[in-house]
């Protein structure tokens, strides 16, 4: 199977399991987005699709579709880490760290997010930052990620030199103020 088939069924499943969570039929999901049901379910079969049919089957569900990059390097099997960071990774990590911004959209873009909320756990330990907020964003991330053993496995698989990275921070810091 072709990976493009592979992301539209991947899409179609995750629309329709949000579908059936609010309780629609693909008769009562297709009329609200505008579709004849025939059209919802030969979706299902193929491996191509008009993007203003998935968006409209998005948009009557709630959600929109978003482009967003891709991970740092390729992810491990279960996609909790990148499999590598380079210097460029890391520099990228320490800006969004010292920048401030908890947005858990900007944390999503930047990296897996099992990845991510271990970061956030990892700077909430760091005086000078906003600790509950930090913690807050990396159970909305991975929820239980705050917990120590969870914690303590992101510690053991992370590809992230920490060292590195927390001296390049401090000087990113030092720099700015």
């Amino acid at each position: 199977m072709s990976s493009a088939t592979t992301t539209l069924a991947d899409l179609v499943t995750e629309l329709t399991a949000t579908a059936r969570r609010q309780g629609w039929s693909d008769s009562a999901w297709a009329r609200r987005a505008g579709l004849r049901k025939e059209s919802l379910c030969r979706l299902r079969t193929r491996s191509d699709c008009d993007l203003a049919t998935l968006a409209a089957l998005a948009t009557a569900l709630g959600q929109r579709l978003v482009v967003q990059p891709s991970a740092p390097g390729s992810t491990t099997a279960d996609g909790h880490f990148p499999v590598r960071l380079d210097r460029d990774d890391e520099e990228r990590l320490v800006r969004l760290a010292a920048s401030g911004d908890l947005s858990p959209r900007m944390w999503e873009r930047a990296g897996p997010r099992f990845f991510m909320a271990g970061l956030a756990v990892l700077l909430a330990s760091l005086r000078g930052f906003d600790r509950p907020a930090l913690l807050a964003l990396a159970s909305h991330l991975h929820v239980g990620s705050t917990h120590p053993g969870i914690f303590a496995l992101w510690l053991e698989r992370s590809p992230l030199n920490r060292s590195r990275f927390l001296s390049q921070l401090e000087s990113q810091q030092r720099h700015a103020a």
